[in-house]
């Protein structure tokens, strides 16, 4: 059987675009490989970090609010009724702080919470306080929540 003009042009330029094919999938999966184990080992590096800069800004506040309660253990009028209430409610948001679930949507909530109970917390004492490692938020005023 004898095959038209031509044919073994065509069978030529369909072995190259199948190679071609086959070459690109091939690197695509090489990379899609190294990608996945680079991102991971990226992941675990920047979890670890941050998980760290969360429990410690968490341990700041938790170490705040026992000092608080050791003075009220001590003085129970050291602080007006209004402080008091508001080391309670940090307390009890230091509490709800989703720790075993990182991927809990919460957490951001709950931390700013915790962010503004703290600073309404030493406004009212009218001490500055702050914890160095967060960021500012662009909050002008400070009102009791």
């Amino acid at each position: 059987m004898e095959g038209k003009p031509g044919d073994d042009d065509l069978d030529l330029f369909d072995s190259a675009v199948l190679l071609d094919e086959a070459l690109r999938q091939e690197g695509f999966d090489d990379g899609y490989k190294d990608g996945l184990i680079s991102g991971k080992e990226e992941g675990k590096e920047v979890g670890l970090k941050t998980g760290f800069q969360v429990g410690e800004e968490l341990g700041f506040y938790r170490g705040c609010v026992d000092v608080w309660n050791s003075l009220l253990h001590i003085d129970p009028e050291a602080f007006s009724s209004r402080i008091r209430k508001n080391v309670q409610q940090l307390e009890d948001l230091l509490k709800k702080y989703p720790l075993l679930d990182p991927e809990n949507e919460d957490v951001q909530e709950v931390m700013e919470a915790i962010r503004l109970k703290f600073r309404i917390i030493t406004a009212n004492m009218g001490v500055k306080l702050d914890y160095e490692g967060y960021p500012k938020s662009s909050a002008a005023g400070i009102e009791d929540v």
